[in-house]
């Protein structure tokens, strides 16, 4: 734990919503640092003066937790342990692999003086059953890998200091990986992080996917990953995928291509990002583009074909960052134009951002201006590009984005 950042914004979250009246649900990909995030989260309630025995950690990653036992059993273990007249906090880490675990939740989230905390790496532990039991009765904490800040934090570069070289150091980030443990093992060389991210692929592919929803076409499955993968910021349907697999003769049905990438979005690999209409205002259905959670992951799922240019990684890098500060996004169209991400911000504003990777020319300082000044309203418009000198225009905020990731809220 020594040199672990101690990712402050979630445990802060986490402080804001103990004790109220709700099941505080953390949720994100395998190995983002969801347990890491309980154990931090812990020590912070230990500090606080609440009792060893007043936390219950229950860790169902490991077959002793579970195996051969029912909810029901594990319900009357943890009751039995709790302190009468005490506020008790109760973890159950990767609580979607007891079977019927919605009962137990929701008995726990009944018991008086309970405080109930749950993670899980799939996003359909909150559609059906447990869902609709707990409607409006919890809180979805969604955690993410290492942001640049914080990766930059955990190799103890000191970021106060004006002469950085932030290109070198943003390739680091983007070509090795954002996870947690992953970036522990910088020291040991790049195949170590290497066999990890694999390790991590093949858990996810294996056992949380093709396992679980029973996909027999395994390498249709992983043409897809690598077809997506291979398309970062590129507006895509399950239909053109569909006819792109076919012309390299692989045939896949639309339909297919649509359940698969439900269950990598339902599992944090890829995030799903709709288009809106900025004439309209309104959502549309088609063409919709995917991020990669950890762009490590790229040199497991493209391969040595890593093509993804480095303006769609620094958009996908600018993606997870948007939310991460909280903002709901879409990409936005209209007949004359398109602007990377429309933004509704916490407070329920909206910014537009456009981003590119470096003003070469006069075309490139056209285009990208170009698609901001074509929205007419007066909310914010950002154009983040790595250019050391930036220069504002009609209104429009040139910033260096290797500043605006390190903004720290």
């Amino acid at each position: 734990m020594e040199n672990y950042t101690n990712r402050k914004e979630y445990i802060g979250k986490l402080l804001s919503y103990k004790d109220k009246d709700l099941i505080k649900v953390v949720s994100g990909l395998r190995r983002s640092g969801k347990s890491t995030l309980l154990e931090l989260y812990r020590e912070a309630l230990l500090k606080l003066d609440i009792g060893k025995r007043q936390i219950q950690f229950y860790n169902f990653e490991l077959p002793e937790n579970f195996v051969n036992k029912n909810w029901d059993d594990i319900y009357f273990d943890i009751k039995r342990k709790l302190q009468s007249d005490k506020p008790n906090y109760v973890f159950l880490d990767e609580v979607q692999n007891i079977p019927f675990f919605e009962k137990l939740v929701d008995g726990l989230f009944a018991s008086k003086n309970v405080d109930v905390y749950i993670t899980g790496s799939n996003a359909f532990l909150l559609s059906g059953e447990l869902a609709t039991l707990l409607s409006g009765r919890y809180i979805e904490i969604s955690i993410l890998p290492f942001s640049f800040y914080e990766y930059l934090t955990a190799r103890s570069i000191d970021t106060s200091n004006k002469y950085l070289n932030y290109e070198t150091l943003f390739f680091d980030y983007v070509n090795e990986t954002s996870l947690p443990k992953g970036v522990e093992l910088r020291e040991e060389g790049y195949d170590k992080i290497y066999e990890y991210l694999e390790a991590i692929y093949t858990t996810i592919v294996e056992k949380d996917i093709t396992q679980r929803h029973q996909i027999n076409d395994k390498r249709a499955f992983e043409n897809i990953i690598k077809f997506i993968a291979s398309n970062i910021g590129n507006a895509l349907s399950p239909n053109n995928i569909s006819t792109t697999l076919k012309q390299d003769r692989q045939s896949v049905h639309h339909s297919t291509v649509e359940k698969y990438l439900e269950y990598l979005c339902a599992s944090f690999v890829f995030y799903k990002v709709n288009r809106f209409d900025l004439k309209g205002r309104k959502q549309l259905a088609t063409q919709e583009k995917y991020y990669l959670v950890d762009l490590g992951l790229l040199n497991i799922f493209a391969g040595k074909e890593r093509t993804t240019d480095r303006g769609h990684i620094l958009e996908n890098v600018v993606y997870l960052e948007l939310l991460r500060r909280g903002n709901k996004i879409w990409t936005g169209s209209s007949r004359n134009s398109k602007v990377d991400f429309v933004c509704k911000t916490k407070t329920g504003d909206i910014e537009y951002y456009q981003v590119a990777w470096q003003m070469t020319d006069e075309k490139t300082v056209e285009r990208e201006f170009g698609a901001l000044e074509k929205i007419n309203d007066n909310y914010p418009k950002f154009l983040l590009t790595t250019d050391g000198f930036t220069q504002n225009r009609s209104g429009i905020k040139h910033l260096n984005v290797f500043n605006w990731l390190l903004e720290t809220n």
